[in-house]
C-alpha cells in the first residue's frame, strides 16, 4: 500500500492563537513554519533555527516545511546586494540542512505576497472567506493608487465595473480596501502605505516578465548546487492570483512557467509546491494535468479550492467543491506516489496541507491570520483525508 501524504498545518510561531497543541489535535503531524521575525536577505542562524525546532518538537510535532525562506527584493531587481543576499540565503539553507529541515518553499512574486480585496467574504452558511474582487482590485489600481498605465491595460467595461463599485462604497471601505491590498508579507503586520508602495513600483519599471524570469533564472542557476548537496528541495509557489497586478509581473502562473523554472536548474533539489488554490485561479491551468506531467518535481501540496467567476473574481470555496475537480487532483497526486514507489524514490509522502481555510464555528473567537482559522482548516484536512483514503481504496484495493 502507498504511505498517505504527510498532513501538515501551517504555523506562524509562539504568537499565533492557533496553538500547537491545537494543530496536533487536528491530526497533522507535522508543522510549517518560518522565522518571521528575522528580516528578508538576513541569514537565519542555527540558533534561531534550533531554538524553533525544539518548541515544535516538545509539543509532539515535526518542523516539516520551511514556508518561506522569503527572496530579498534585490534577487528579483537584479539590483545592488543580490549575490550577498544570494550568499546569506544558501548560508540559510545550510543552516537549515544542520538540523535537519530539508524541505523549503519560497515564492518569487515581486512586493507583495498573495493578494485579495475582502479577508471577511461571508458566505451563504455565514461562514467567513478570503476573496478577490476583480472590480475591487481594478478600481484600486485605477482610482486610489492612480497608476497611469492601468488605463491601457483594461477594457472600458472594466473601467466602467471599477468605477461602479467605487462609488458604492463607503470612505471606511475604502480605507479597510487599501489596507487589505497592501499587506505585505504572511506572518506579518506589514501594510504598505500608497507612497510606500508607489517607491516599491518604481523599481519594476524596467522589469518585464521575461526580465523577472531571468533574474530566477539566476537565483536558481547559484543556489542548487549547494541545495542539492544539501539534500534541500527547493519548491517554488506558484503567483496568488496567477496573473499580473497593479504593473507587477508574475512568472509563476501557468504550466509553461513550471517547465521554464525546472528546466533552469536541472535537479531534484528545483522543484515546485503544487497549490491548487493558486493555479486553479485561472481557468486555463490543467491542475490534473500539471500533476500529471510535472508531478515528479512536486516536494509540497497546498490544496485548497477557489470558486472562479466570469470576470476573473475569485474566493475561496470548501475544500473539495469550487471550480477545481480536486478528486481528480488527489488521484493524479495518488499516481505520482505510485510513480515514485515504483521509481525507489524515498519521497513518497509527500507533505501536504489545507490551505486557506474559513473561519468556523469558535474560528471567531480567535484573531487569526487571514485564511489560517483553526476550525476551518481542521475541516479541510478532514475532508482532504477522508479523499486520500477514498481514492487510494478505489485505485488499489
Amino acid at each position: 500500500m502507498i504511505s498517505n501524504l504527510e498532513q501538515t498545518f501551517r504555523w506562524f510561531g509562539p504568537s499565533d492563537a492557533v496553538t500547537l497543541s491545537a494543530i496536533r489535535q487536528t491530526g497533522a503531524t507535522g508543522v510549517v513554519n518560518a522565522l518571521h521575525h528575522i528580516p528578508s536577505g538576513v541569514v537565519w542562524s542555527t540558533e534561531e533555527i534550533k531554538k524553533r525546532k525544539d518548541i515544535i518538537e516538545a509539543a509532539g510535532l515535526t518542523w516539516s516545511v520551511v514556508e518561506s525562506v522569503n527572496i530579498h527584493e534585490s534577487i528579483k531587481t537584479a539590483g545592488e546586494g543580490r549575490d550577498e543576499a544570494i550568499a546569506n540565503y544558501i548560508q540559510t539553507l545550510k543552516n537549515l540542512a544542520a538540523q535537519g529541515i530539508k524541505t523549503v518553499c519560497y515564492n518569487f512574486m515581486p512586493v507583495l505576497d498573495w493578494t485579495r480585496t475582502t479577508l471577511d467574504y461571508r458566505l451563504p452558511n455565514n461562514a467567513s472567506a478570503l476573496r478577490y474582487h476583480a472590480p475591487a482590485l481594478h478600481a484600486f489600481d485605477l482610482y486610489i493608487l492612480e497608476r497611469p498605465e492601468a488605463f491601457n491595460e483594461f477594457t472600458t467595461e472594466q473601467q466602467k465595473a471599477a468605477k461602479a463599485y467605487l462609488d458604492s462604497i463607503s470612505n471606511e471601505e475604502k480605507e479597510l480596501l487599501i489596507n487589505t491590498i497592501m499587506a505585505g508579507l504572511p506572518g506579518t503586520d506589514e501594510v504598505y502605505t500608497i507612497a510606500e508602495f508607489k517607491e516599491h513600483l518604481k523599481k519594476y519599471e524596467n522589469i518585464d516578465a521575461k526580465a523577472l524570469k531571468a533574474n530566477l533564472a539566476y537565483f536558481l542557476q547559484a543556489i542548487i548546487p549547494d541545495a542539492e548537496k544539501l539534500g534541500v528541495k527547493m519548491c517554488i509557489h506558484p503567483d496568488d492570483p496567477p496573473f499580473a497586478i497593479l504593473g507587477l509581473p508574475r512568472v509563476v502562473s501557468t504550466e509553461e512557467d513550471l517547465k521554464f523554472i525546472v528546466d533552469a536548474a536541472p535537479s531534484p533539489s528545483n522543484g515546485l509546491t503544487y497549490c491548487t488554490g493558486s493555479l486553479g485561479a485561472r481557468a486555463d491551468n490543467d491542475l490534473p494535468g500539471i500533476m500529471n506531467r510535472l508531478g515528479q518535481h512536486v516536494h509540497f501540496l497546498h490544496l485548497r479550492n477557489v470558486r472562479r467567476e466570469a470576470d476573473g473574481s475569485f474566493y475561496e470555496d470548501n475544500h473539495l467543491e469550487g471550480t477545481t475537480d480536486m478528486y481528480a487532483v488527489m488521484k493524479a497526486v495518488i499516481l505520482e506516489q505510485k510513480k515514485r514507489l515504483e521509481a525507489g524514490r524515498d519521497d513518497i509522502a509527500i507533505p501536504m496541507r489545507p490551505d486557506h481555510g474559513h473561519k468556523l464555528l469558535d474560528d471567531y473567537n480567535y484573531n487569526t491570520y487571514p485564511g489560517y482559522s483553526a476550525v476551518g482548516r481542521m475541516k479541510g484536512l478532514a475532508e482532504l483525508r477522508g479523499l486520500e483514503m477514498g481514492v487510494k481504496r478505489t485505485l488499489f484495493q
